[in-house]
Order: C-alpha cells, then structure tokens, then sequence
C-alpha cells in the first residue's frame, strides 16, 4: 500500500490507519475478543497498513495497551498516533499523560502526539510549548491536533507547527469542507478522517432509522428525541436516508461496495492524508485494504458529491456531530 507524507512532517502513513477505539467493545461497540484484536493488528501489518490511532481516553486507557501488546516484536513496523485528553492539556498534566501513555504503548516514543479537544481553559502557548518541548527530548515525534475548528486551528498553529488535524468527514458529514479543509490545504496540514462511515450508516445495512441502535441515532442527522441525543434539532433523517439510497444506486452502477467506495471517496479529497478505519478482525482489515487502493473517476466523485450535497447544506459548516449552536464543543 502507497504511504503518505504527513503533512510537512517526516512521517509516512498508509492511506488507510487502524481507529483503535472500537476494540474497547462495551456498550457501544460491542463484545470484542482480545484474541481478534491482536490478529486484526497482525494483517494489517501484512497488508502494508503502519498507522494506528488510539488515545488515553479510550477505554481509559486500554485502548493503549491493548494497541501496545498487540504490536508487541513488530513496533517498529507500525506509526503510532495517540491523543491527550482535554483536561490534560496544562503543561505538567501533558508530561504525566505522555508518560502514562508511553508506558501502556510499551514503546519509548510517540510518533504523532494530539491534542484530543481544545482545552480553552489553558492558554494555547503554554499547552504548545510543552509539545515542542516533548518532541525536542524525544518523547515525540510529530505534533498534531484533533477536533480543532476554523478559529482554533490558527489559534494553535501562531503558537507552533502541527502537523495533523484529526476531524469527523464522510460522504454524509461534509461540515469541514466549509472552513476547515481549506486551511488545512493552505498550511499543509493533514485531514485524519475519523467515523468514516458516519456510524455505520456508508455500510448500506440500514434503510431508515429505526433500524439502528440507539447508539449510532445520536448524531445531528437524526432526530433530537431519539435516546441519549443531546443536539436538541429536528434532524435531517428523510435527508440522510435518501443520501444513503443516491449512494447505493452509484456503487450499484459502478460495481463496488458502498463501504469501499465511502472510504475510498475520501481519499480522493484535498488535504486528507489518512482514513481511521476501525478494524475489530483481519476481514474488515481486508476490507479496508481493498478500499485503500480503489480509484474513482471524476465523474463517479462528482455523482458522489452532487447526491450528499443538499444534505452537507442543510446540515451546515459546524463539524459538532452531537451538538450545535451553543451545544457545539468547535469554533
């Protein structure tokens, strides 16, 4: 598989990365064996996939340290990205967080190192500083950011050079398009596409919502009343659905998964570097694969782009996918 360079940093990643949060399993993801995990690592190895993103938060950390045993003898095969959580982005809080991450990675150095959200309540400078001292002392390699919007996004990079934005886009969540993947061009940062396919709904198993679990109804595509919501809208359900079924019929038409062409389509985007596809087994690692070397014509891209277009609109420029207005964690 084909590396990328991300963004202007030494790194190289496969256009297709590992998501490690559903390996977690629980409630929301779903019983996962430890046995699978470790063979889902193992083919994507194989299959010439290097990058796995995992954060402190998942799991409250066993994310990390499942990622770390299951690297355990090809470490030096693989990229690693890990986030700080938000409340830890004070100077001291990020040293003891690196630390503790380190060390459930069983590895010496992070090769990209993120800011999970932004943490307003600590200055931008002083949450800066403390990463390029981290990269300067080895603990790091590559600084990066996730879930920053359009005002901090240069709020973060006048403080220092990042190199990665780590942001939800899909076929069906376009809202970065507006304001954010612009800049990302223009400074040369990379998109690290994450719910790619917006909570299952591009696997083109589900014809309406009712047919979902609870647990993927909460974004800002369905309606406000549905179990654990917290966005308070009307939703854009007939919206998506009929989204979903214009997708359906171009992936009938062209002879491809619905799956693969939804990730594919993003790698065929401006700025974005590498797609985080969960992998709970080695077929969706497989599938994944395929996705990662499929290529699209202008004209399917344009087909793809015209039959989410009124849906990007109406859902809007804010990338919050559980919340807006004054319910929105972005700015």
């Amino acid at each position: 598989m084909q590396s990328r360079k991300l963004g202007n940093s030494a790194l190289t990643v496969s256009p297709i990365g590992v998501g490690f949060w559903g390996i977690v399993g629980g409630d929301y993801w779903g019983a996962q064996d430890e046995t699978d995990t470790v063979s889902a690592v193992n083919a994507a190895l194989d299959a010439g996939i290097n990058f796995f993103d995992t954060a402190e938060g998942y799991g409250d950390g066993y994310s990390e340290e499942m990622l770390g045993r299951a690297l355990k003898g090809r470490r030096d095969e693989a990229i690693i990205a890990s986030k700080v959580a938000q409340k830890n982005l004070a100077p001291d809080d990020i040293r003891a967080a690196c630390e503790r991450s380190l060390k459930r990675l069983q590895t010496d150095v992070i090769d990209l190192y993120q800011a999970h959200w932004p943490n307003r309540d600590v200055p931008f400078e002083d949450s800066m500083a403390t990463l390029l001292d981290m990269q300067r002392a080895g603990k790091i390699r590559v600084i990066g950011v996730s879930n920053f919007g359009e005002l901090d996004m240069p709020d973060m990079l006048r403080c220092g050079r990042y190199d990665a934005n780590q942001l939800p886009y899909s076929l069906l969540w376009r809202a970065i398009e507006f304001n954010i993947q612009p800049q990302c061009v223009d400074a040369n940062i990379g998109i690290l596409p994450y719910s790619p396919l917006n909570q299952a709904l591009l696997t083109g198993r589900y014809q309406d919502a009712d047919e979902m679990p609870y647990s993927r109804t909460r974004t800002r595509h369905f309606r406000g009343d549905r179990r654990d919501s917290r966005h308070g809208t009307a939703g854009f359900e007939s919206e998506t659905f009929a989204a979903v079924a214009a997708i359906r019929e171009i992936c009938a038409d062209i002879g491809q998964e619905m799956v693969h062409v939804a990730l594919a389509w993003l790698l065929h985007k401006p700025a974005v570097t590498s797609v985080l596809a969960g992998a709970r087994n080695p077929a969706q690692v497989e599938s994944n694969r395929i996705a990662g070397e499929l290529r699209l014509s202008e004209e399917t891209m344009r087909r793809l782009d015209d039959a989410t277009d009124e849906l990007k609109l109406k859902l809007g420029p804010d990338p919050d996918m559980w919340g807006t207005g004054e319910r929105s964690r972005y700015r």
